[in-house]
């Protein structure tokens, strides 16, 4: 799984062979996560217009954003038993201090519910995932399910790997190992190679 500024793709790769066939695409990256933020920011009376101020708010994404592992019950713990410590501060480069919360995990969630969130009629990265899986032979299919490898800079976000692991094993047969494999230099994988 490689999920980078613009775009989410899945290979699956056995013993060494890329399965082109099972290959897919999600028009949907971090470039979206940060325009989403943007948008939500909105909602706070925070207004982002220029592309500096773009890249202000990708570095908001980028150091206090996570992935949610239960959006629901998230959303409805913030709605209805707001804490204190839901909310994180940003210093903006003027020095004004901003405040900032459920919209940090709420950015995020166009990755698993593009619908939803942006509109889009995309599945999420775990139907990705999944729907990838499935279009390999049956045979290899078990070995796929416990070697998902995470790559690309929207796996860094705190909670991802827990939850597209949850997602995905509600998704796949019973029984079924799902394990996810991060490495601290995903971010650069790409780059790096495999």
């Amino acid at each position: 799984v490689s999920s980078g500024g613009g775009v989410t793709s899945v290979l699956p790769v056995y013993e060494g062979y890329a399965i082109q066939s099972a290959m897919k695409r999600l028009d949907i990256g971090g470039s979206d996560v940060t325009e989403y933020l943007t948008t939500l920011l909105t909602e706070r009376g925070y207004y982002f217009r220029t592309s500096t101020d773009r890249e202000i708010v990708r570095s908001i994404k980028e150091s206090l954003a996570y992935v949610s592992c239960n959006f629901n019950q998230d959303m409805a713990m913030y709605y209805t038993q707001w804490l204190p410590e839901m909310e994180k501060t940003y210093e903006l480069p003027d020095g004004n201090v901003i405040t900032i919360s459920d919209q940090l995990f709420r950015c995020t969630e166009c990755l698993f519910q593009p619908l939803a969130q942006l509109g889009r009629e995309h599945v999420g990265i775990h139907q990705l995932v999944y729907s990838s899986i499935k279009g390999c032979d049956i045979d290899v299919r078990k070995d796929l399910y416990s070697n998902i490898i995470l790559t690309g800079g929207n796996t860094m976000f705190p909670g991802f790997s827990e939850r597209i692991q949850k997602e995905i094993t509600n998704l796949a047969p019973p029984k079924s190992k799902v394990r996810m494999i991060s490495p601290p230099e995903r971010k650069y994988s790409v780059w790096i190679g495999g």
